[in-house]
């Protein structure tokens, strides 16, 4: 175990911050922000390999199948976060995004000593979710070596789920058990060890690559605006009048009477008011045009012209 370790370069010692102890406070804060702008570089050299996994999920979501981040740690933190994210920016079903942390919930907020060295404990979270054919789970380990992530994935090949792997190391063991591993390679950190610094900086943004690629992909945007989502806040709300107003230029009030109309469903508000159509017909339209709005949209116009 020591071995391999030691290999890893986000174990190693970053000679550029080796003096960071007597650094000033702002010269201090230069090196890491020196060190922070490798990490969308290294991330950027793994685009081919990110946009594979987009297209591998994109297949399994629109065949009824779920993506599921596992983690530990750091690590398990951040795929929590990316899942909990979805709905209320994309209106998925909560079941269709989900994340696992080692520990479970509790280790979202408190360190639970030795769980991620459990890998039974991995390949049962694999069972209790009912994790197969059809289904993405996707890995998440600086090391690449966390016990309790590759029991997860060991056991999500064995039942015949497609695996994804996000490391920052080269040739690590999760690499040898995923079908598609992403490995942004952010060189040793600030302080040598901590990878919630650069390593968590690099796996935050292929995340939000994986599911922001995904939903576009899915037909969740509208050139840049995100008109899947419904208005459950006040925030949320007064976003989705915005939204609704800047495709269709319509007053806040009508937008707000439509929007309404549509059940605060921003994609349906705009196809009513796009297409001259009712609440009822435009989720008609929609679910005919695999929820993509520009189709709708014209599929829409042509019935009524």
């Amino acid at each position: 175990m020591t071995s391999y370790f030691s290999q890893l370069t986000t174990e190693m010692n970053n000679p550029a911050t080796a003096s960071i102890d007597e650094a000033s406070t702002r010269d201090m804060l230069l090196l890491m922000n020196d060190e922070d702008q490798r990490v969308p570089l290294s991330v950027r050299q793994e685009v081919d390999t990110i946009a594979e996994a987009v297209d591998m999920i994109v297949k399994s979501l629109k065949s009824g199948g779920r993506m599921f981040y596992v983690g530990a740690g750091s690590s398990g933190r951040l795929g929590v976060l990316d899942a909990s994210e979805c709905p209320p920016t994309y209106g998925t079903d909560p079941a269709m995004v989900q994340a696992y942390i080692a520990g479970g919930d509790i280790a979202l907020r408190t360190a639970v000593e030795g769980c991620e060295d459990d890998a039974e404990s991995g390949a049962q979270l694999i069972l209790d979710k009912g994790i197969g054919a059809g289904d993405v789970l996707i890995g998440i380990t600086a090391s690449g070596s966390t016990p309790y992530v590759l029991g997860a994935v060991r056991k999500a090949r064995e039942a015949g789920a497609a695996t994804v792997g996000i490391v920052t190391n080269n040739n690590s063991r999760l690499s040898e058990l995923c079908d598609i591993c992403i490995a942004p390679v952010v060189g040793p950190e600030v302080i040598s060890g901590s990878t919630r610094l650069k390593s968590g900086t690099a796996q935050k943004l292929v995340l939000n690559m994986l599911t922001t690629g995904t939903m576009i992909k899915l037909g969740k945007v509208y050139n840049n605006l995100m008109v899947d989502l419904k208005a459950s806040n006040s925030k949320l709300y007064d976003r989705s009048i915005r939204i609704v107003r800047q495709v269709t230029g319509v007053s806040e009030a009508e937008a707000e009477e439509t929007l309404k109309k549509a059940d605060l469903h921003v994609k349906t508000a705009i196809l009513m008011l796009e297409a001259g159509v009712d609440a009822e017909e435009a989720t008609s339209l929609l679910e005919r045009h695999d929820g993509r709005l520009k189709a709708a949209i014209r599929g829409g116009r042509s019935r009524t012209t």
